[in-house]
């Protein structure tokens, strides 16, 4: 920084270089370009705040913008900031700098000065207004005429209402924008600075625009700008790295993970940057590394104590309070904390800490529910195991009382028993069981187990631990507390019928893990024929073929929903997809009418999922927004009952073409792609929207890994498992035809079913070979056709047209068109037209001439048609690992002469770095050396 700089205040105090200019980056540093552009084009509006707890990396990312706009470096996303200055004419110039004649590169003002200030604590708003003074300052000045004005007008202390005019008005006549990086913004604390700060954004033309990094209460009138549309916002969400990030983050520090190891960093950090760099620093040290990844916690030292020192310790006393008492739940509300807590006023504190840039974060629900990083849940739950044991069974029964009178009682089940109510435990049971039932692997701790000669005098106490186990998904544990259960031997009569009741709902329960369709169906029945003691109904022996209840009353409605849900979900989860539908529509309506709301949200979803599966689209959006609305879906529980009902929505949005819509809900639906059927429908989305993106390697690894997940690369379970499976085979083959291998397409599609009939049609009709292609091209009109999913009749019927086209027979084309028309408008079905071969957007744009009945639709199909770019080609192999988004770039820099060393300083990476990525690039590409690499890359249209 040049010495014209060292300024000095009012009071003759002088200003730090170090605080005008960015810190160097903490090395090693992972460049995240996405982040780089979203500050680019975020910046154009006057106001950019980047907030997040500390260790998020916001000053190392508002420093690695800076240093990117000022050196204009291009491989960070193009010239860095042009959207805050205009069209991307000329490179941003720092405050201070020599600046170039405007003449040389277009228009000066399309160029934005660059100021930067560090805040610190303590600082006044003389002091503050010092550094700013400096940082809007030109120095040296360009021109008297251009930055005379703007001199002259800054204030050499806090500035009055008219000197911020006349400092706004030379703001607003300078020739080029300031841009403003002001870090630490939350550490502000005089409110006439704040004042004056905005008084300037507002009134300078925007010709000064702020980009701030900034942790909780941040100083500015945030609403305002946000409602104003006059705000860019990076949060937590934005900040944390990518799998792929870490990865790269890992390479950096000389360490690798396998891709599970790198998953599992990913989903326990949540992609804290400061808690991936903890990770690792200590990786190199450690003998199984992917183990200890398994069990990385807040038990670590460095992490503990960055919690306690960075993220706690700047919190009120009552607000750190009320995080640990709340940290007894997973995710809490207003309602719980005041329960909790015993206080009043949670709802506003809660909702302060979840605000820009707090500690918690917060679900869409009303009320809303809060939760913290699971790490630091980690440490607060350590924080209260510390507690006297009698305040934390306090804090646990408390919890059991507001989840048992609010509808939760699995939770309320679980904080009975870690409080030692044991009482409340059975009452529990007993009223509830049918809510009890396990629909995703919960995953919680044990609690401690009851003393044994307890359970020996209360056997129900028993069945309420087995219960609470089942719903966890620990089923060794459930199986030795219904052991414990079944050795009692007397029980009074009525007590013994109710017994026998809540023993085959835990049964059920414990053996519905097991896709075993016999062993549930048979548990199912037991469950069905306890009934018989409320002379309701006759005994059952065994399950029927639909668990449809046969009465109305609310105590039959409990056994057809528990029964019905189990067996529906499991034949789910083994594919056979028509008799999981029919028995959750019926189980669904048994919950309902039980008023067992959980039970039905577990229905509910999945059959919105198959809903959607088979075209009915309509139905599927509504029954999945339903499910997502009832009240068990709130505060993050759920997750995976949630994750079939956002599901069905990504599938609605790729059927429907809105492939933005079905990205963003196929992130939510992540939690149910711990089961192979989910996973195997989310594999297929992907795909989709990876091919239409240009990625067939990546679409093509996720089926195959889909395929194997549900029973090998042919589907060796058999039974309708084969309905999902020859879904995927039909999209792998397609991207084998896509790429030219045709022959490895025709063997994937060997075998029965309309879908795999319609694929090996397409293929035959790719290999220009129509004859064949109409042959086994099945009639999509035919009577039976009208049990195939919609999707299928519509592809089929889109074949058609393209036949009937290539044939000459145009009249036969535009009538079977106008059928499939027909046939996908009810449900508004888009894909098969949009994404069809380039001779049905031809015929689609002929079809608005010949005349339709469709007209609205077909023109926006027409311009909704893209041209895909898949031409028959020579067969390539697909890559088994994909390249990371940092191996593409340094890709890309191997098909210049720059050598290793050069890239490594174009980039700002040590060379070791980039030797292991260019290692990387050579083995994912079976190359040996460079010009190799980039012949193989471009042959795969990766560069």
């Amino acid at each position: 920084m040049p010495e014209e700089r060292r300024q000095t205040t009012g009071a003759g105090a002088p200003l730090l270089a170090s605080r005008l200019t960015p810190g160097p980056l903490p090395g090693p540093v992972v460049l995240r370009p996405r982040l780089l552009r979203q500050l680019d084009e975020g910046s154009a509006v006057p106001v950019t705040l980047v907030a997040a707890p500390a260790g998020w990396g916001k000053t190392t990312l508002l420093t690695s913008w800076y240093q990117a706009a000022t050196g204009g470096d291009p491989v960070r996303g193009g010239t860095v900031t042009g959207a805050a200055g205009g069209d991307r004419v000329g490179s941003p110039t720092k405050v201070g700098a020599e600046a170039p004649d405007p003449s040389e590169s277009g228009s000066g003002r399309d160029r934005p000065d660059l100021g930067w200030v560090s805040v610190e604590v303590g600082d006044d708003g003389e002091r503050l207004w010092s550094y700013l003074a400096a940082a809007l300052r030109p120095d040296p000045p360009r021109s008297a005429a251009l930055d005379g004005p703007l001199r002259s007008a800054m204030p050499d202390g806090p500035p009055r209402l008219d000197q911020l005019e006349v400092l706004a008005a030379a703001l607003a006549a300078r020739e080029r924008p300031v841009l403003l990086v002001l870090d630490d913004l939350h550490r502000i604390t005089d409110p006439a600075a704040v004042a004056g700060l905005e008084f300037l954004l507002r009134h300078c033309e925007q010709r000064l625009r702020l980009v701030a990094g900034a942790r909780a209460g941040v100083p500015l009138a945030v609403h305002r700008w946000r409602l104003a549309g006059e705000l860019t916002e990076l949060g937590p969400d934005d900040l944390a790295f990518t799998r792929d990030e870490v990865a790269d983050l890992l390479t950096a520090h000389g360490t690798a993970l396998p891709a599970e190891g790198v998953w599992r960093l990913r989903e326990r950090t949540g992609g804290w940057p400061a808690m991936l760099r903890f990770a690792a620093l200590a990786l190199p040290g450690q003998p199984d590394p992917a183990r200890w990844v398994g069990r990385l916690g807040s038990d670590q030292p460095d992490i503990a104590g960055y919690l306690r020192e960075e993220v706690l310790g700047g919190l009120d006393p009552d607000d750190r309070e009320l995080l640990r008492s709340t940290a007894v739940a997973d995710a809490a509300c207003a309602g719980l904390a005041d329960a909790v807590t015993g206080r009043s006023d949670t709802a506003a504190r809660l909702a302060e800490l979840a605000g820009v840039g707090g500690v918690l974060r917060h679900d869409d629900g009303r009320p809303p529910w809060y939760r913290c990083h699971p790490l630091l849940a980690d440490l607060l739950r350590d924080e209260l195991a510390r507690l006297p044991a009698v305040d934390a069974r306090e804090l646990h029964r408390r919890a059991a009382g507001w989840h048992a009178d609010n509808g939760r009682p699995a939770d309320g089940l679980r904080h009975s028993l870690q409080g030692g109510d044991w009482s409340g435990a059975t009452e529990l049971l007993r009223t509830t069981w049918p809510e009890l039932a396990p629909y995703d692997r919960e995953g919680s701790p044990a609690p401690p187990p009851p003393p044994a000669e307890t359970l020996a005098r209360d056997p129900e106490l028993a069945l309420a631990c087995a219960a609470e186990r089942a719903y966890a998904g620990d089923l060794s544990a459930a199986e030795g507390y219904l052991r414990s259960a079944g050795a009692v031997r007397e029980l009074p009569a009525p007590r013994r019928e109710r017994f026998a009741r809540l023993v085959a709902a835990v049964e059920l329960a414990v053996v519905r893990w097991s896709d075993d369709i016999p062993a549930v169906r048979a548990a199912a029945a037991r469950l069905l024929a306890t009934h018989s003691a409320t002379g309701a109904s006759g005994r059952q022996d065994r399950m029927p073929a639909t668990a449809e209840p046969r009465e109305t009353i609310v105590e039959d409605a409990d056994g057809w929903a528990v029964a019905g849900t189990a067996l529906g979900l499991v034949e789910f989860a083994v594919g056979e997809l028509g008799s999981a539908e029919r028995q959750l529509v019926a189980a669904s309506r048994a919950a309902r009418t039980a008023g067992w709301v959980r039970t039905e949200l577990a229905g509910a979803s999945r059959v919105a999922l198959l809903r959607a599966i088979r075209g009915e689209l309509r139905q599927a959006e509504t029954g999945a927004r339903s499910a997502l609305a009832l009240p068990p879906g709130q505060g993050w529980s759920c997750r995976t009952d949630c994750g079939y009902a956002y599901l069905a929505l990504a599938v609605v949005a790729l059927l429907r073409d809105q492939p933005e819509e079905a990205a963003a809900n196929l992130a939510l639906a992540e939690p149910a792609t711990m089961e192979p059927a989910a996973g195997a429908v989310v594999a297929l989305c992907r795909s989709h929207l990876l091919r239409d993106s240009g990625d067939r390697t990546g679409g093509h690894r996720l089926l195959v890994a889909a395929r194997e997940r549900l029973g090998g690369p042919r589907g060796e379970l058999g039974g309708r498992r084969g309905e999902l499976e020859r879904w995927l085979r039909a999209a792998e083959a397609d991207l084998y035809a896509a790429r030219g291998d045709l022959d490895a397409a025709r063997e994937l599609l060997v075998g029965a079913g309309p879908e795999l009939a319609v694929g090996l049609a397409r293929v035959e009709l790719r290999a220009g070979d129509s004859r064949t292609a109409e042959a086994v091209l099945p009639d999509w009109q035919a009577p039976e056709a009208a049990d195939w999913p919609l999707p299928v009749r519509v592809e089929a019927a889109v074949l058609h047209v393209a036949l009937a086209e290539q044939a000459g027979d145009a009249r036969r084309a535009h009538r079977t068109l106008e059928a499939a028309l027909d046939l996908a408008g009810a449900e508004g079905v888009r894909r098969p037209f949009t994404r069809a071969d380039p001779e049905i957007r031809d015929l689609l744009a002929a079809h608005l001439d010949a005349g339709t009945a469709h007209w609205s639709a077909v023109s926006d199909l027409v311009r909704g048609v893209e041209e895909p770019d898949e031409r028959p080609g020579p067969a390539r192999a697909a890559l088994a690992e994909p390249l990371t988004e940092r191996e593409v770039t340094i890709l890309r820099y191997l098909q210049s002469i720059l050598s290793n060393v050069e890239i490594a300083a174009e980039l700002s990476l040590s060379i070791n770095t980039v030797k292991t990525h260019v290692r990387n690039i050579y083995r994912k590409l079976d190359a040996s050396r460079r010009r190799e690499a980039v012949r193989r890359a471009r042959e795969l249209r990766l560069i």
